[in-house]
C-alpha cells in the first residue's frame, strides 16, 4: 500500500511529462508533413522533374510566408 504513495505521483509525472513533449512536438511543427519524407525516398533527386517539383513547392511555401506588397508605394 506504502508504493503507491509513490508510484501514483510517479506516474502522473511522467504522464504530464510525456503531455508536454507531445505539445512541444505539435508547436514546432514536427507533424506537419507526413508523407512527404516517405514519398521523397522514391524519387530521384536529380530528375529534372522531380527539381521542377520541388521548386514549384518551395515557391508556393514562400508565396504564403512572404508579406503582401504595400499599396501605398508607387
Amino acid at each position: 500500500m506504502t508504493a503507491l504513495y509513490i508510484l501514483i505521483p510517479v506516474a502522473m509525472v511522467l504522464v504530464l511529462a510525456a503531455i508536454g513533449i507531445f505539445i512541444w512536438a505539435v508547436d514546432t511543427g514536427q507533424y506537419d508533413d507526413l508523407d512527404g519524407p516517405a514519398h521523397s525516398i522514391l524519387f530521384d533527386d536529380e530528375d529534372p522533374a522531380h527539381l521542377k517539383a520541388r521548386a514549384e513547392v518551395q515557391e508556393s511555401q514562400d508565396s504564403k510566408t512572404r508579406p503582401a506588397p504595400d499599396e501605398t508605394e508607387s
